[in-house]
């Protein structure tokens, strides 16, 4: 691991580091902010999962993020979207290839031998953080935005017992049924939709429901909501009566500036139950 920058940030220190990745077959970059009490022995980690085209470094510098997690003792986690470098398959299109990993462990050529974010976020950056940083890995949580709010959940529900709760900002919900999905599952994992249902959360809550609390905000302005579909989770989570809150913010859109506005709401939500 090679530490490329660390700053002061509300009393703990915001870092950026690189290394290695077993799963994606390239160097991976995250971004790692501790909060003062990491001083003192392990603290709780909330995961933040972004969206499409963005890195590590979009959530670290604009969801303003830091100030709330220093509140609360908590170590935020921002890693990148996708496999990235020489050799690294890519697209022309924004949606898919670096930038576009979906969280997902990809079986086709040229994706394959690259795209495994799904491993790579279950198992190799958390055995890196566990190794490396002062951090209680039995505490988690988990969080995204768009793409990443997706991966929040899907992780969730693929991995149950690892999260103590999760969140969401206008997560893609169904995108077996969708066109922010559809493409890309068919890309990566080829035509069998089978096997698609895995990496769908409106599928996932209706197939299994969820067990932990869970908190989703969208805007009603979000100019992707045909590409988002938060009713077809809205429908998944009311038949399997799981207990969340889903919420339509009145006027907000898809950008950063509705993720900070609401991300003091979603770091006290997780805090709630790291520190249960």
């Amino acid at each position: 691991m090679q530490t490329l920058s660390t700053n002061k940030s509300f009393g703990g220190t915001q870092g950026v580091y690189s290394h290695t990745a077993k799963s994606t077959n390239c160097d991976m970059t995250f971004g790692l902010f501790l909060p003062a009490e990491a001083a003192n022995g392990p603290v709780p980690v909330l995961w933040y999962l972004s969206g499409l085209t963005c890195t590590h470094e979009n959530a670290m510098t604009k969801a303003g993020a830091q100030a709330w997690a220093a509140e609360q003792g908590i170590a935020l986690v921002f890693p990148d979207t996708s496999p990235r470098g020489e050799g690294v398959a890519d697209d022309d299109a924004y949606d898919l290839g670096q930038g576009a990993g979906f969280y997902l462990n990809a079986t086709q050529d040229p994706w394959a031998s690259h795209y495994r974010m799904w491993d790579y976020i279950a198992d190799d950056l958390p055995a890196l953080l566990a190794a490396e940083f002062p951090l209680d890995m039995d505490r988690q949580a988990i969080t995204g935005h768009s793409m990443g709010g997706h991966g929040a959940l899907t992780l969730t529900m693929g991995l149950p017992g690892r999260f103590r709760s999760v969140s969401a900002f206008s997560p893609i919900c169904n995108p077996t049924q969708g066109d922010w999905g559809r493409k890309q599952l068919s890309a990566y994992l080829g035509a069998d939709e089978t096997s698609w249902q895995a990496h769908d959360a409106a599928v996932m809550m209706a197939q299994q429901g969820l067990d932990i609390p869970l908190l989703v905000d969208t805007g009603t302005k979000d100019p992707f909501w045909d590409l988002l579909m938060p009713q077809a989770l809205a429908e998944a989570a009311t038949a399997a009566r799981v207990p969340a809150q889903l919420r339509l913010q009145d006027g907000y859109d898809h950008s950063y500036f509705f993720v900070a506005s609401f991300i003091e709401d979603h770091i006290a939500f997780h805090a709630e139950h790291l520190y249960a």
